[in-house]
């Protein structure tokens, strides 16, 4: 399965657009769009239509959030993570799969021609795995029946 199929499956509800936050922005506001749109993270741009310049997620507040409830009116570039791991629709979610293994990362933007077009989390990967699983489980389940 690619990730475009993923992207696809996302469509049909508000998921499909990717929530993004500028790097100036106060962590503040980054806390609000978290909870207006029920979601882990946040794609950093250093404008409101430029490239991706980081990524911040919940973690990355409630961590810092211990040196103060100061750095809420810090900015986003003082907690985000600058050293974005990308992926294209094309790839494959196994791919996804093994880099959020390896960078130890639970969301991926996806990038088509350097242009941002969604974002992979761990749960959409989990979740076409396990449809994957389930098609395959059926596919043996109606071979044994015709035997």
């Amino acid at each position: 399965m690619r990730i475009h199929e993923v992207l696809d499956a996302q469509a049909s509800g508000a998921r499909r657009t990717v929530v993004t936050i500028t790097a100036d922005a106060a962590v503040r506001d980054l806390v609000e769009l978290l909870a207006a749109h029920n979601i882990g993270a946040v794609v950093v741009r250093d404008s409101d239509t430029g490239p991706v310049a980081g990524i911040v997620s919940e973690r990355d507040v409630v961590r810092r959030l211990r040196d103060g409830a100061g750095v809420l009116d810090g900015p986003v570039s003082a907690i985000m993570t600058s050293t974005v791991q990308t992926c294209g629709a094309s790839d494959s979610v196994d791919e996804v799969m093994a880099t959020m293994t390896e960078y130890r990362v639970r969301h991926v933007p996806v990038l088509d021609g350097g242009s941002l077009v969604g974002i992979i989390s761990i749960g959409d990967v989990v979740k076409s795995r396990i449809g994957q699983l389930e098609f395959e489980r059926d596919q043996l389940d109606s071979y044994l029946r015709q035997s």
